[in-house]
C-alpha cells in the first residue's frame, strides 16, 4: 500500500516531521511518501494561504496519480483543496482535520481543539460545522504561536501548547484533545502522557483511516460532485490543466 502525505506548505522540515509521524502510525509494509509543493506559502495561516496552497495540493495529487498512489493525506489542518483533490483521483483522500475530528469522536463524547493562532481557530470552527462535528467540540483554543515557531522555537512552543491543553482538560469538560496543526505531528504522545487525556494528531489519524479505506476497497465516489472535473480550456499559467 502506497500513501502520499501532502504537506500543503513548502517547509521541507515540516514535511519530514509529518513523514515520520505517518511512518510511526502506518502498518508494516505501508509505503509512506511525504511531499510538499514546489511553490506556495511557507506556512498556512489564512484563507488566502489556503487558497494558494490548494493549487499545490492538486499538483501533488496529479504527481501521485502518475506514480500509482493508493491513498492520499492532505497534511494541513485547514484541509486545503480537499474536495478538488477528491475530484482528481479515485483513491481515498483524507484531510487531517476531518480525520482527527472523527477519530476523537470515537473515543470521547466531547473534545477540544488546540491550534496555533486565534484566526486559525475561527477557520477550524468553520470546518467543525462543515463536517457535522460542531456539537462534539467544546472549544477551539489557540496557543498563539505562529506555525514556524513549531520548528524554530520548539521548546517554547511545546510549553505554550501544553499549557493550553491543560486548560482545556481542566475547564472544558472533555475526554480528548485534537491538535490543530500538522506541524504538531510529533507532540501527541508526549502531550498525552503529560496531561492524562487521549491526544489525537491528524496525520496519524488520517494514515490509519486511509489504510482502512484501501483495505476495504473503498474509493472516492465518482457520482455527483466528486466526479472528475469537466474537460475545458484553461488560460495563462493554468493552461496545463486544459483537457
Amino acid at each position: 500500500m502506497r500513501i502520499r502525505i501532502i504537506n500543503a506548505n513548502t517547509s521541507a522540515a515540516m514535511t519530514d516531521k509529518m513523514g515520520v509521524a505517518a511512518l510511526n502510525a502506518a502498518r508494516p509494509g505501508t509505503e509512506i511518501i511525504a511531499v510538499n509543493p514546489a511553490s506556495g506559502p511557507i506556512t498556512i495561516e489564512s484563507h488566502f494561504d489556503e487558497t494558494i496552497a490548494a493549487v499545490g495540493v492538486c499538483e501533488e495529487i496529479r504527481a501521485g496519480e502518475a506514480a500509482g498512489t493508493d491513498a492520499y493525506v492532505i497534511a494541513c489542518f485547514g484541509d486545503p483543496g480537499l474536495y478538488a483533490a477528491r475530484e482528481l483521483t479515485n483513491a481515498p483522500v483524507i484531510g487531517i482535520a476531518e480525520a482527527a475530528f472523527h477519530v476523537a469522536s470515537l473515543i470521547a463524547t466531547r473534545f477540544s481543539v488546540v491550534t496555533t493562532l486565534s484566526r486559525t481557530s475561527i477557520m477550524a470552527e468553520r470546518l467543525l460545522h462543515e463536517y457535522g462535528m460542531g456539537n462534539r467540540c467544546r472549544k477551539v483554543r489557540a496557543a498563539e504561536i505562529p506555525v514556524l515557531a513549531l520548528e524554530h522555537e520548539a521548546d517554547a512552543s511545546y510549553r505554550l501548547i501544553e499549557a493550553e491543553c491543560i486548560r482545556a482538560r481542566d475547564e472544558d469538560q472533555i475526554g480528548a484533545i485534537v491538535l490543530g496543526c500538522g506541524g504538531m505531528a510529533d507532540l501527541a504522545t508526549r502531550l498525552s502522557a503529560s496531561i492524562g487525556l487521549p491526544v489525537v494528531e491528524g496525520v496519524a489519524a488520517a494514515v490509519a483511516l486511509a489504510e482502512s479505506l484501501v483495505t476495504l476497497k473503498l474509493q472516492t465516489s465518482k457520482f455527483g460532485d466528486l466526479a472528475a472535473p469537466p474537460a475545458k480550456p484553461f488560460t495563462g499559467e493554468f493552461a496545463r490543466y486544459s483537457r
